[in-house]
């Protein structure tokens, strides 16, 4: 009987429960998408390897390593394999156009990031050819690129035009993996800098290592460091995740505020909700007093009360799921790929938005409650509403 009561309730007033609904749902999907932008901005902190150490300057990541220091890295006890990054970018077409593109060794960056799937063809095609590159297949997605194409870039951190073919085309591993990025041979890199900027010449950016224990990361990480201290080139050595972490740390401000305006969110269907629920009690003291007349004890009336607070809460917490998909749907196409490489819909948001939506519909319920158990028969039979 009561669930009866409470859905009919609730429908009573179909227009004013449709915009309680609406302003929930509304509510509900701004929160998931601002907690999608967070999630998605922790992307690259959640898909790092555990068993991969990063090696880079100790002063700052923009100084450059010694291409020597690979072998000494390699050697090292615990360390598999070692591979490297230089930091190259450039224009592709115009200079909004961004997206990774960096040198590498094409020996070893798919034994250190086995994430990076390419056929054994298009592997053996890009290690042999000395200006080919590997694109991410949402690069080549987006510009129509395929093997075989020829991409000319126009450098400024190291000037000149670069050409570079195409020879691979790389399938990220899972939705967590960035599929934005390009990769060359960093020799046809050092090759040309040793005619035209032979200062720049035999650096790279930082190193990669595989290691074969990630409980052994930090012995590991020091012995490194070991190495290379009180040289003119001191390294700092972590693990991704804290190499990443790093990025994002640079960001924490606007992270936070985002964070702070996701939850101011939650607290604004709190107020519409409880204004609804409120309203209702009120309208409904005749009501009320009447069933207390005919035996109904406090509990039955709580159950009404916070039900339909609770019914409603939940119809809005669904429409706001629905909304939440087209906004971050509308969202992905809108904002350029390359700004957030992995942009999905993390299980946990949805969790949150119903979790926070049967919460707000509890607490919404607790003044209309207290007022529906606390009126007294009288009061609520001369109540003229």
């Amino acid at each position: 009987m009561l669930p009866k009561l409470v859905m009919k309730n609730a429908l009573r007033h179909k227009f004013r429960t449709t915009l309680t609904i609406l302003g929930i749902a509304i509510a509900v999907g701004a929160f998931g998408l601002l907690r999608t932008v967070i999630t998605s901005w922790y992307a690259a902190v959640e898909a790092t390897a555990t068993d991969r150490l990063i090696t880079r300057h100790a002063v700052s990541f923009i100084f450059p390593l010694p291409y020597s220091y690979g072998d000494k890295i390699a050697k090292a006890q615990g360390v598999e394999k070692v591979t490297y990054f230089n930091w190259f970018q450039g224009v592709y077409k115009d200079k909004s156009e961004f997206f990774p593109r960096m040198a590498c060794d094409p020996q070893t960056i798919f034994d250190v990031y086995p994430e990076f799937i390419v056929t054994p063809e298009e592997k053996e095609a890009f290690q042999k050819e000395r200006n080919a590159c590997v694109l991410g297949q949402d690069i080549a997605k987006k510009y129509n690129l395929k093997v075989g194409d020829v991409m000319s870039i126009e450098g400024d951190i190291y000037p000149g035009k670069w050409d570079f073919v195409i020879r691979a085309i790389y399938k990220p591993r899972s939705e967590a993996v960035d599929g934005t990025q390009m990769f060359f041979h960093w020799q046809y890199l050092d090759e040309r800098m040793k005619e035209d900027m032979p200062t720049r010449a035999g650096y790279i950016g930082w190193y990669a290592s595989k290691i074969s224990n990630p409980d052994q990361a930090a012995p590991i990480s020091e012995y490194v460091d070991g190495l290379f201290a009180n040289s003119s080139a001191e390294t700092k050595t972590e693990t991704e995740r804290a190499f990443n972490q790093g990025f994002i740390g640079a960001y924490s401000a606007i992270i936070t505020g985002i964070n702070i305006m996701a939850f101011m969110i939650i607290g604004v269907i709190l107020m519409v909700l409880t204004n609804t629920m409120v309203m209702s009690a009120r309208e409904r003291s005749r009501e009320y007093a009447v069933m207390k007349t005919l035996g109904f004890t406090g509990k039955h009336i709580l159950g009404v009360v916070s039900g339909e607070s609770i019914f409603i809460s939940i119809l809005g917490g669904a429409a706001g799921y629905g909304l939440t998909l087209l906004f971050v749907g509308a969202f992905a196409i809108v904002v350029p790929k390359n700004f957030f490489p992995v942009f999905i819909l993390e299980p946990v948001t949805i969790m949150q938005e119903f979790g926070f939506a049967i919460l707000v519909g509890v607490i919404a319920g607790i003044i209309p409650v207290v007022q529906a158990v606390r009126i007294k028969i009288v009061d609520g039979l001369r109540y003229a509403g």
